[in-house]
């Protein structure tokens, strides 16, 4: 699902770097969607040997990116409550932007 609206990701792997979430039009191809994606780190990245990435949330060319599996495949159930919960994070971060 989109990591962004919670909307279920149909396109299959790879991922192109022009593709966008159907909904929200945002990149799919993009660090956030990315299995190695980690906001902790200092460049929020998992994999060591990827190149630092100025912009996460918009589409790249990193050789690494990989579809998040928990992204994948979630159509209902705990996928619908995560959904809701990416939505309602999304409308209040659009409240300070």
């Amino acid at each position: 699902m989109c990591w962004y609206c919670g909307s279920a990701i149909t396109a299959g792997e790879p991922v192109g770097r022009s593709l966008r979430c159907d909904d929200c039009g945002r990149d799919l191809r993009s660090c956030r969607n990315c299995r190695f994606f980690l906001a902790a780190s200092r460049d929020g990245c998992a994999e060591s040997r990827a190149e630092m990435t100025a912009d996460r949330e918009r589409g790249n060319f990193c050789d690494w990116f990989s579809l998040n599996p928990r992204y994948r495949d979630i159509t209902g159930g705990a996928g619908k409550a995560r959904a809701d919960e990416v939505k309602a994070r999304a409308a209040f971060d659009d409240l300070f932007s």
